[in-house]
């Protein structure tokens, strides 16, 4: 070990209080202890309780009963959010790759941030403001239930090309080809021909809505009264054109992330936050969540990892970055 004053050799000095081993260098005299990884960064929390909170947050709770639950303030708690969450997007972007993909299904889900979209029509803030609806794009590969990409922006033409460009990315290079199923949703038409050019067999699945409840008119749509298939590019089998396995994904999602849930106060304040907390879902689903249907973890059945993880497992790994 080396003096971190002087680069010269040092020699083990005894421990201190709290156990960790001293140093003394040869040449100043100065003492000093082994610099560890710290998996949170500068926050003063333990990691025991860090963890605490993270189970409470991956299964649903919300910031404030997380606060009751573990005693921890709710302001260290988005700390901790966003902290854990730089490192769930590293995971995302650095592991999730060359996944072997045959069939992927992707959909758009939504959520609001700070307001409703017609409040901040009203208020004259622009998509730039980052408030108001944002959609989860995201795609989740039939076999393995690997969430293979997702994006968080605007339902645009331009966020599904960024979305794309991420499956694309995450994709092993030595697929030939794959199905992909989406909804009707037209900013897909041209973007997924441009961006996964002869690799993906194209196919929607339109839904024909009939007449809408009066008394549901505000938060339901009609009843689905026909559902359509339509082949946009490639030769994909028809019979497997479908977007099932992405909305159950998505019903999952607004199961374990509180601020997805419908008629509450709980939903984020900040685009950043929401951002962060996306990413702590997707890590845990992807990675620490075994997966009944298929009975592991789906970052398991795609090949990217032998064993389940841990939350500690995520902290412990994005400090390689």
């Amino acid at each position: 070990m080396n003096c971190p004053n002087c680069n010269l050799l040092a020699k083990k000095h005894g421990k201190d209080r709290n156990g960790n081993q001293r140093f003394r260098c040869l040449t100043c005299g100065k003492t000093y202890i082994e610099p560890k990884d710290k998996p949170l960064g500068n926050m003063y929390l333990s990691e025991e309780k860090a963890i605490q909170c993270l189970k409470a947050l991956v299964e649903g709770n919300s910031i404030r009963s997380t606060e009751r639950m573990t005693d921890v303030n709710r302001n260290t708690i988005l700390s901790l959010i966003e902290t854990v969450g730089k490192k769930c997007l590293w995971i995302q972007e650095n592991l999730a790759k060359n996944v072997k993909v045959a069939d992927v299904q992707a959909d758009e889900i939504w959520a609001f941030i700070g307001m409703k979209q017609k409040t901040a029509n009203d208020y004259g803030l622009t998509d730039e403001e980052k408030v108001g609806s944002a959609y989860t794009f995201t795609a989740i590969e039939s076999h393995s239930k690997l969430i293979v990409a997702w994006h968080l922006g605007k339902r645009s033409e331009q966020d599904a090309l960024i979305f794309l460009e991420k499956l694309y990315t995450a994709i092993d290079g030595a697929t030939t080809r794959f199905q992909m199923s989406t909804d009707g949703f037209k900013g897909y038409d041209h973007t997924v021909n441009e961006v996964l050019g002869t690799k993906a067999d194209y196919g929607q699945v339109i839904k024909i809505y009939g007449k809408q409840n009066p008394d549901e008119v505000r938060y339901s749509s009609g009843d689905v009264i026909e559902i359509r298939k339509k082949i946009i590019c490639g030769k994909p089998n028809e019979d497997n054109i479908s977007t099932s396995y992405v909305e159950r994904s998505n019903l999952t999602m607004r199961m374990s992330i509180r601020r997805f849930t419908r008629l509450t106060n709980a939903f984020s304040k900040k685009w950043e936050n929401h951002n962060y907390a996306l990413a702590l879902h997707f890590a845990h689903y992807n990675f620490c969540r075994i997966h009944k249907t298929i009975r592991c973890t789906p970052a398991m059945e795609a090949g990217i990892t032998k064993t389940i993880w841990t939350l500690k497992d995520i902290l412990n790994v994005a400090t390689q970055n």
